[in-house]
């Protein structure tokens, strides 16, 4: 996917003068938060899940190779193909290669965030394949030729009466009327894509996660997409980046108990499948070849560093659906393949802080990504890092370096810094009159431009303690 992080202040405009994107957002943000919170208060123990659970893979990322080792043998003792990717490049071209061997060209794939990480499905155009992905969000987005906008919900940015365009542009060709209600185009969907499967020699899958203990494949979904994808299919590729290694199958079962529930505020998801190796004799279903792609992709270089915690995520989505920036400008703002804070923190890992430097400081800092993570990762946290190394970078502009630098100098001098502050107030507050609101501040152009700033009373806040003292 091609990087457009460097224009995320003037996709974010865009995005905000749209308001069929305002009002799209606004209605996931409002069901998933709300099904998530009606979600963890039926579940008494879930603080103590996420302890146990950021504890196990801290764990895991501790001991990464002898998981991924372990790993790797009991699969391939199962029949499982294990392939080892540096970056995207060489996944790809691993891949490609698997496809040209199988010697179909129709290839059906399920939601696949790494694979939209590194381009898979350009690359697997250009060599010849068809691919069509099968997952309902990810189908309307590839017929809409745009990237995902959500880690969980592909197309949550399109209204119905966007989809139903869509698929009537697409699907009338095929005998289809246009339809206008969800559970129609939903059926509509599954019909077309029900003769993908039968199509496809290769299916395409991610992973959730990969068992140590048994060398298993688990698969999370809520339309079994991705069953009838790696059931069908007589080649089974799975792409999976290798911090989504666990020990044991009860150690995903821990994982698991957070995802839905964080995700979408569901019990457990609808479909959850377990795949140990290739279809074995006397068995009536699954693919003849199963070949997993453990791809790196700059993961491991974050091993050791303060943003291993980063490693933690599950992809759940839960910081997006919380986070008012996202709700406010959407997933492809963004510029990449992971938005919202998630994206803030991971972005710049893998493309770079010059690149990615606006991500982190489109945060308002309220908290709520930190709170609702299932991983308990630190996600405001770890963006002040990313904004700190910008500084030491000389990558901020540099009237803000000049002021940071005139704030930083004033506070090391403790009288001058509240005689300044003291001043400021009064100012502020001629400034605000009657109305106790600045419309319009030079300065602070940016905030002024959308709301008003609340002037205060005409002291700082350590006087007016002082005088409650």
């Amino acid at each position: 996917m091609r990087v457009e992080t460097p224009q995320f202040k003037e996709k974010s405009r865009e995005a905000l003068a749209d308001p069929q994107l305002r009002r799209a957002l606004e209605t996931m943000q409002v069901n998933f938060s709300g099904n998530r919170r009606a979600a963890v208060d039926r579940l008494p123990e879930f603080d103590d899940l996420r302890d146990r659970a950021r504890a196990l893979k801290d764990h895991t990322l501790a001991h990464l190779d002898h998981y991924l080792e372990a790993w790797e043998a009991a699969a391939t003792a199962a029949g499982t193909t294990v392939h080892w990717a540096a970056d995207g490049d060489e996944a790809k071209a691993l891949i490609a290669g698997l496809c040209q061997r199988a010697g179909g060209t129709v290839v059906a794939k399920a939601k696949s965030m790494i694979g939209e990480e590194i381009g898979l499905n350009p690359h697997l155009e250009a060599a010849g394949f068809e691919v069509i992905e099968t997952d309902l969000g990810e189908y309307i987005v590839q017929l809409a030729g745009e990237p995902p906008s959500h880690i969980i919900g592909p197309a949550v940015h399109k209204t119905v009466e966007q989809v139903a365009d869509l698929f009537h542009d697409h699907h009338a060709p095929l005998g289809h009327g246009r339809k206008t209600e969800g559970p129609e185009l939903v059926g509509e969907a599954r019909e077309v894509l029900r003769e993908t499967y039968f199509r496809a020699d290769v299916g395409i899958t991610g992973a959730n996660f990969l068992v140590a203990e048994t060398g298993s494949i688990i698969v999370v979904t809520n339309e079994g997409n991705a069953d009838l994808v790696q059931g069908l299919s007589r080649v089974h590729i799975v792409l999976a980046s290798v911090e989504k290694v666990v020990p044991s199958l009860d150690d995903a079962a821990t994982i698991m108990r957070l995802l839905a529930r964080s995700a979408t505020g569901q019990e457990m998801a609808a479909y959850t499948t377990v795949a140990t190796g290739p279809r074995r004799d006397g068995e009536g279903d699954g693919p003849d070849e199963v070949h997993v792609v453990l791809l790196d992709n700059g993961r491991t270089g974050l091993l050791g560093t303060p943003f291993q915690e980063v490693l933690r995520c599950i992809r759940c989505g839960a910081c997006m659906n919380h986070c008012p920036v996202y709700g406010a400008v959407g997933g492809h703002a963004y510029g990449w393949v992971y938005p919202g804070p998630i994206g803030a923190v991971l972005t710049p890992a893998f493309v770079g802080i010059a690149a990615g430097r606006h991500l982190p400081n489109a945060s308002s800092f309220c908290g709520r990504c930190a709170e609702v993570c299932p991983m308990r990762i630190p996600l405001p946290d770890l963006m002040r890092r990313w904004r700190a190394e910008e500084f030491d970078r000389k990558l901020t502009p540099p009237r803000q370096r000049w002021a940071l630098g005139l704030w930083s100098w004033a506070a090391r001098r403790p009288r001058l810094y509240r005689a300044g502050a003291r001043l400021a107030a009064r100012v502020l507050a001629l400034l605000g009159g009657r109305r106790g609101r600045i419309g319009r501040l030079p300065g602070a152009a940016g905030w002024t431009a959308g709301r008003d700033l609340p002037a205060p009373e005409g002291s700082t806040f350590q006087a007016q303690w002082a005088r409650l003292q």
